[in-house]
């Protein structure tokens, strides 16, 4: 791999929250970094940061992925690190949802980091080096309530993760998994889907008991700054650790050690009061 000064990452959702912190740090440490994301005109001052370059990547668009990839090769002859950290959370009863959200949840948070990962993989194997990070999260190993699908979907994003860092060892591409807990950024509040469904009022008391105190942990949060630190410890981590999570410690060790029953207990007993 590329010396320090001169290595390139690319990252997918970086005009706000932990892909813009991420931005920020690698630019700080010298790294040529890739900024990718869906309106460029959003970019803000990322613009204007040493090394960083503000590419054009929808994760649901196969024509800007390979685009993208095209022009961070051309301009560095090499893409050191992918982070995957689009995403967006789909919130609300599942039987308010439909089927076309649903499908758009997993095109954006599964099948588009997907589809980033098989487009820089070929550059990474010839060169027999490389490293993906993945953006998942605490909601990849633990559930909480009115977040199923965006739980399914990083569920998912783990499976991969684990399963693909088997075939990629002998290419020297490393496999990471980021998981922070509640983190203070726009997830909770533009980057949520709030599914309703008209006539559907039998969730209503669930729904107002639970929510108000999911979001009042996400706004009490730590901010992206410690995801972003983590994501550049992982990116120089040339050992084969997978997962990294992030103010999620107790409650991923509290998962491990509990049955189910009580799992579920503590969940209901601390958000559904």
């Amino acid at each position: 791999m590329a010396t320090a000064a001169t290595k390139t990452i690319l990252i997918t959702g970086a005009s706000s929250g932990i892909g813009e912190a991420a931005v920020r740090l690698f630019s700080r440490k010298n790294w040529n970094v890739l900024a990718t994301m869906r309106s460029p005109e959003k970019a803000g001052d990322l613009a204007s940061l040493p090394g960083v370059s503000i590419l054009r990547l929808d994760v649901t668009d196969q024509d800007t992925i390979r685009q993208a990839v095209a022009e961070g090769l051309a301009k560095h002859e090499a893409i050191d690190v992918v982070v995957n950290n689009a995403g967006y959370g789909m919130v609300g009863a599942f039987e308010a949802s439909t089927a076309e959200r649903v499908e758009r949840q997993f095109a954006t948070n599964v099948f588009g980091l997907m589809n980033v990962t098989r487009e820089v993989l070929p550059s990474m194997r010839e060169r027999k080096s490389g490293a993906i990070i993945n953006m998942s999260s605490v909601g990849g190993r633990i559930t909480f309530p009115l977040y199923s699908v965006y739980h399914a979907t990083k569920f998912a994003v783990e499976g991969f993760s684990e399963s693909l860092q088997y075939e990629l060892r002998q290419f020297n591409i490393r496999v990471k998994l980021i998981e922070p807990g509640p983190i203070k950024t726009p997830f909770y509040d533009r980057s949520q889907d709030l599914v309703s469904k008209e006539g559907l009022s039998a969730y209503d008391t669930f729904i107002a008991k639970a929510l108000p105190q999911m979001q009042k942990e996400g706004h009490s949060a730590p901010g992206p700054a410690g995801v972003a630190y983590t994501i550049y410890e992982a990116a120089n981590d040339s050992s084969s650790r997978l997962r990294y999570p992030i103010n999620a410690e107790a409650m991923l060790t509290l998962r491990k050690i509990l049955p189910d029953r009580a799992v579920f207990k503590l969940v209901r007993t601390v958000l559904v009061k």
